[in-house]
């Protein structure tokens, strides 16, 4: 098989590109995991939380532990991380944007072509409201209502679910493709991009490897030609990934696991980061309507103050808590409903069983509640990617050095400080227990096992900063591995090779924004436009 653009990866940014790629040229798009239309689990608000709980084969979300001790999950299926997360929809800043380096005009066309299919306003009820008059009850101002736009203050924000709870996902942008010049295959696992080195000035990529869902052996190539290309969309676990499993790392890495080293970049897999999450759980007295993240409030000092509520937000976090598969058995699914019960094969510290017993009265709807969370910017704190193996399956070995930084920490604390102030807003007086202190909140938050880092017994108050390190979780958004100036140019062209760019938020240094999807979608579609253009002037 020959094409102009073979793109390993069908995920945010790999399904606006190779949309936007089919317009002018013959498109491939090898995509590991399957299709999103007709998972309920995918497609329906309600069942969130399923997708991260599930470990079969297949599944859209496959889970991996980091070594700093905090799971996580990737993507694996068409439309990528845009099919398994929260559905919050808001663009980067101005700032970033210009710093990127990105046409301003360019990526506003952009933006508006990816919301004409997967972005709404979302219908704001009563905790999502007294969400927002919190945050400006407590000064994170002014009132900028809804907008996708980032700005500084409380917003509404976007939203990929429809009014009907119904997900759009960047697969919705193969609605744009044209279907005579794009191919796309689903379970079709790239195990190494091909790479010629003989007679060429440097080594040039001439196609792929891949295997389909039984194991079959496939390759495809790119036609002769200096501007067709293979483009990674593999995202910021599975592009750094492929690019030691095709020999472009850091020679040592590369040579442990016995690849042969066609190019050595000691920077393939540096930079990772993951923006650390830490909230808290507030029952309320009164029903609140299952809600994902809407509202936003945006700190000066650039912290994210967001929050969920009702049992698709606790059955999500109920089923990332860590010692299910570790220390304690599964969970063990109610008759008549997908609600997850917890038992335990050990005896463990009352406190411990009290905050099981509270997770358990939300997801099964007997307490109401929600949680209140901050997310840290950027983060400063950066770790790294290294192989396990050779099989593109597994996941490799992932560092992110949460908190190493000091100023993340000095951010997750002052972004916890609004959090306790927001919970303790007179707009959510009427959630709230008035007998249930926000201690005793911090407390239950610090009794479940949300992480596997060391752990010390609590006593006394509650100290932030020994919060934010027990607490941390994920907020799903990792990035890094590919960054721009160290392994990919300006125009996400491979440093070093020919015939192979990366465009995903590998390339990023920092999370755009108060949610990357926007941007990894936009992405996709800024750099599709360029190359063809490329392609037409050549």
């Amino acid at each position: 098989m020959h094409y102009d653009y073979i793109i390993i990866g069908g995920g945010t940014a790999g399904c606006a590109l190779a949309a936007t790629l089919s317009e002018g040229a013959n498109v491939l798009v090898l995509e590991r995991g399957g299709s999103p239309y007709g998972n309920e689990n995918i497609e329906n608000k309600d069942d969130f939380g399923f997708n991260l709980d599930d470990m079969s084969p297949f599944s859209p979300a496959q889970q991996f532990l980091s070594e700093d001790g905090v799971l996580n999950a990737r993507a694996r299926v068409l439309g990528g991380g845009s099919a398994i997360n929260a559905g919050f929809y808001s663009r980067a800043s101005s700032e970033y944007v210009a710093k990127a380096g990105w046409d301003g005009a360019s990526v506003d066309h952009s933006y508006e072509w990816v919301e004409r299919k997967v972005a709404f306003e979302p219908p704001v009820m009563q905790f999502q409201s007294a969400v927002k008059n919190a945050l400006l009850e407590v000064g994170v101002d002014p009132d900028n209502g809804f907008t996708f736009e980032h700005m500084y203050g409380t917003k509404i924000g976007g939203t990929s679910f429809d009014r009907n709870g119904r997900r759009h996902t960047a697969a919705d942008l193969l609605e744009y493709a044209n279907p005579k010049r794009i191919a796309v295959y689903l379970y079709a696992t790239v195990h190494k991009v091909l790479i010629d080195d003989n007679g060429f000035r440097r080594p040039k990529v001439v196609g792929v490897k891949f295997r389909d869902e039984l194991g079959i052996k496939h390759r495809a190539f790119v036609r002769l030609g200096a501007m067709n290309e293979v483009i990674l969309s593999a995202g910021a676990i599975g592009s750094p990934q492929l690019l030691m499993l095709s020999g472009i790392g850091p020679w040592k890495e590369l040579r442990l696991h016995g690849i042969d080293v066609v190019l050595d970049q000691p920077m393939v897999g540096q930079g990772m980061a993951d923006n650390p999450m830490n909230g808290v759980l507030v029952p309320s007295r009164i029903p609140v309507e299952t809600s994902l993240i809407q509202v936003v409030g945006i700190t000066r000092f650039d912290n994210f103050i967001e929050a969920a509520s009702g049992s698709t937000m606790a059955s999500a976090l109920a089923m990332n808590l860590l010692p299910k598969t570790k220390v304690f058995p599964s969970q063990q699914m109610q008759d008549g409903n997908q609600s997850p019960n917890w038992s335990y094969e050990q005896e463990m510290p009352p406190e411990m069983a009290n905050a099981y017993a509270f997770i358990n009265s939300l997801v099964n709807g007997s307490t109401y509640g929600g949680l209140v969370l901050e997310k840290t910017t950027g983060p400063i704190s950066k770790g790294h990617l290294v192989l396990k193996s050779k099989d593109p399956n597994d996941n490799p070995s992932v560092t992110f050095n949460y908190f190493e930084d000091p100023t993340d920490l000095k951010r997750c604390i002052q972004g916890m400080e609004t959090v306790i102030d927001v919970v303790k807003s007179r707009s959510l007086s009427r959630f709230r227990y008035p007998d249930m202190t926000v201690e005793s909140l911090l407390k239950t938050m610090l009794d479940l096992p949300l992480n596997a880092r060391r752990r010390y017994p609590h006593t006394g108050t509650v100290s932030l900063e020994r919060f934010c390190r027990d607490t941390v979780m994920t907020i799903w958004h990792y990035h890094g591995g590919c960054v721009v100036g160290k392994v990919v140019d300006e125009d996400y062209k491979v440093i070093g090779v020919d015939g192979l760019r990366v465009v995903d938020g590998s390339t990023f240094d920092s999370t755009p924004g108060t949610n990357p999807q926007a941007t990894v979608m936009m992405l996709g579609r800024y750099m599709g436009k360029k190359i063809l253009l490329e392609r037409y002037q050549g």
